[in-house]
């Protein structure tokens, strides 16, 4: 794991770093999700592989999440103590940055009501729904720094971005990089 950019933000941190998502120790790591929670393939299938099938047996009792929406199970044998499922559009159904933009915010809100200090996410829907990175870049970052400055009082202290591969990492980059 490597730090690749941190910025403060009302006594909040923004956090790059590049690595594995599933051996991040912070509080709640999110999963780029289907509405199904079928954590086969990509972060999910990983998620699942090392936390242990507990995950998806949780996540099975949830059943369907809708688009833009988020659900939580626990973490199995994860460092983490939560995995926050992520519900990204798939490129080519329509609304795809609204529904992106739903997604994370309803991350954080999560996160945030199950009084978590510490996030971690992926580039949702890049990999194989297709949303392009740039976009995903940008509007990570702008959900980010907008849910900092809209909800003050939140307990959530550190959001991170975990990307793992070096052509994701660089869009990121280029968005922490506008952040004064």
């Amino acid at each position: 794991m490597k730090i690749i950019s941190e910025k403060t933000i009302s006594g909040k941190t923004l956090q790059l770093v590049q690595g594995d998502l599933t051996e991040r120790d912070v509080d709640a790591i999110v999963n780029a999700a289907n509405s199904y929670l079928q954590h086969g393939g990509g972060v999910a299938g990983a998620i699942v592989r090392k936390g242990g099938q507990v995950i998806q047996e949780e996540s099975n009792k949830i059943g369907f999440v809708p688009v833009g929406d988020a659900a939580i199970t626990g973490a199995g044998k994860l460092p983490c103590k939560y995995v926050i499922h992520a519900v990204g559009p798939r490129m080519g159904e329509g609304d795809e940055d609204n529904k992106l933009k739903n997604a994370v915010l309803n991350s954080f809100r999560l996160a945030s009501e199950k009084g978590l200090k510490s996030i971690s996410l992926p580039a949702i829907s890049s990999g194989i729904f297709g949303f392009p990175k740039d976009r995903c870049a940008e509007i990570l970052v702008r959900e980010a720094l907008h849910y900092i400055e809209e909800t003050p009082k939140s307990i959530l202290e550190l959001i991170e971005f975990c990307v793992y591969d070096v052509l994701t990492m660089e869009y990121f980059k280029k968005e922490f990089d506008k952040i004064s």
